[in-house]
């Protein structure tokens, strides 16, 4: 019989989420720095090297991945000869191991939980609840998977109750390119088959939390169904040349996870959930001894890389003009120097809604770049914690009003735009920017001053103004409308040539 003790289980839930902030799997690092290697697209193997050296600089200062610091999820098998020394429930041991985790003096974490979500959406402050899964097996020891899970990859998570005759494979293929980049691919594809619905998303989620290990596998061979469709879609989800950050290129995916489970004759559901470039699970044992042990990585297994990009144009923003922004190139890197404001879904809203009742914002974005972002707060001599883009669609539907109502000229965020943001921008010859999705302590450094000037209620989406030094976003949007998220994976997918390329 094994007693695990309150404090022992809640500091080791607090450890593991500090660890995981900083240090991406070792294997998630080695499988990325040989994409690297392999990688042929340039705009591609910039955004993996960014992905690369930001991890690297995470490792050694201990400060979170991504800016968001995700959802707090944890797997638990209960073994039956487990009794606890506590007094409170396994739920609030949780819970109160995250919110030590989150609210580190040292490395506080970004809290991104909101309460009501169907209401007034506020946020709890730290990041609790955690989501715990529970599965009581045999034996007298507790297993234990911490994960963090950002919000732009659970976004993009899907699910289809397909018929039993249908082909799989294809479901896949087609459903991974509406995903688009907002989940900050080279990462990982969860995929749960049969079951129920609810069982089917489960499997997805817990298959994630393996190690990349899809080489191995492809070395060896299948022994089932499960590990042939994991070899076929890793292959075939590669040939469709989507690429690093969306951009285009030979690697989407650095392995794809299959998991399943038996299901009624009249169905076939099937989960699909990504894992972003912020990859982030540690798994540990405890067995009444104490706490549990969370050896550090050796660094040498990271690259050593510098960010230096060729050809790159500075911009003035204090200086920038229209007729300026018009000769920016698709696939362009700039570097922005000047004064960057910021917002994202609840400033944006709020601005909105002024405009709508006639009132006056409390900032002139006339000629003005707007950020997408919602920074981790800063620790120590930092002018901000790790401000890494956020998932540029969900400001589409804004896009229009804020660039003809306003002034603004240009916007910088993750991954795509869609249709009704790439007409506004086109129609206001304005201009969208991206920034690498996983690289948010790299782009923190090139922040120098960070202020709020409107919205401070609203916490990281409150109006900052950011001081920037040569950060680096790449031209994504131009001023005629011309996209590099939809010619990009074309081009790649031709060029790798084993999936057809069918036009729009």
């Amino acid at each position: 019989m094994t007693t695990i003790r309150q404090e022992d289980f809640i500091q080791s839930i607090a450890s593991a989420f500090q660890y995981i902030s900083y240090y991406h799997p070792v294997d998630y690092i080695q499988a990325l720095a040989a994409a690297y290697e392999r990688e042929e697209s340039p705009a591609a193997k910039d955004a993996i090297a960014q992905i690369l050296i930001n991890s690297r600089m995470c490792a050694e200062g201990h400060r979170p991945i991504c800016q968001d610091t995700g959802i707090a999820l944890v797997f638990l098998k209960v073994g039956m000869g487990v009794q606890w020394d506590a007094t409170m429930s396994v739920q609030e041991m949780v819970d109160e191991g995250v919110r030590r985790a989150y609210l580190d003096p040292d490395n506080k974490l970004r809290a991104s939980v909101l309460r009501d979500p169907a209401g007034k959406r506020q946020n709890t402050k730290d990041n609790t609840p955690a989501v715990v899964h529970y599965e009581i097996v045999s034996g007298d020891h507790l297993e234990v998977i911490c994960a963090a899970k950002g919000g732009g990859s659970e976004a993009k998570s899907k699910f289809a109750m397909l018929n039993p005759s249908d082909d799989l494979v294809d479901w896949v293929l087609k459903t991974v390119p509406l995903m688009g980049a907002g989940w900050c691919p080279p990462g990982i594809l969860g995929v749960g088959i049969g079951g129920t619905p609810e069982k089917a998303f489960l499997l997805a989620k817990e298959s994630l939390m393996a190690p990349v290990d899809i080489q191995d596998l492809i070395a060896r061979g299948p022994k089932n169904r499960a590990e042939e469709l994991r070899i076929e879609l890793y292959e075939k989800v590669n040939a469709l040349g989507i690429g690093a950050q969306g951009l285009g290129g030979l690697t989407t995916v650095l392995d794809v996870k299959v998991l399943d489970y038996p299901t009624h004759a009249a169905n076939l559901p099937i989960a699909l959930i990504p894992n972003c470039a912020a990859t982030r699970h540690v798994h540990f044992h405890l067995d009444g001894t104490g706490l549990a042990q969370l050896e550090p990585p050796n660094l040498d297994d990271w690259p050593k890389l510098t960010y230096a990009p060729h050809n790159a144009r500075r911009v003035d923003l204090a200086a920038v003009t229209r007729e300026e922004v018009a000769s920016w190139k698709p696939g362009e890197v700039l570097l922005l120097n000047g004064k960057l404001l910021t917002g994202r879904d609840a400033a944006h809203k709020r601005m909105t809604d002024m405009l709508n009742r006639g009132e006056k914002l409390p900032v002139d974005f006339t000629n003005r770049f707007i950020y997408y972002v919602g920074p981790v707060d800063p620790v120590r001599d930092e002018v901000v914690g790790p401000a890494g883009p956020t998932t540029a669609t969900r400001m589409d539907k804004f896009t229009r009003q804020m660039l003809e109502q306003t002034g603004l000229l240009g916007m910088v965020g993750k991954a795509e735009r869609g249709p009704v943001a790439i007409d506004a921008i086109r129609d206001n010859q304005a201009v969208y920017l991206m920034a690498v999705g996983g690289a948010a302590y790299l782009v923190s450094k090139a922040i120098k001053a960070a202020k709020v000037l409107a919205f401070e209620d609203l916490g990281m989406e409150a109006i900052y103004e950011f001081e920037v030094k040569d950060m680096p976003v790449t031209v994504a949007v131009d001023s005629k409308g011309s996209s590099v998220h939809k010619t990009g994976p074309k081009e790649w997918q031709a060029k790798i040539g084993k999936i057809p390329v069918v036009e729009a």
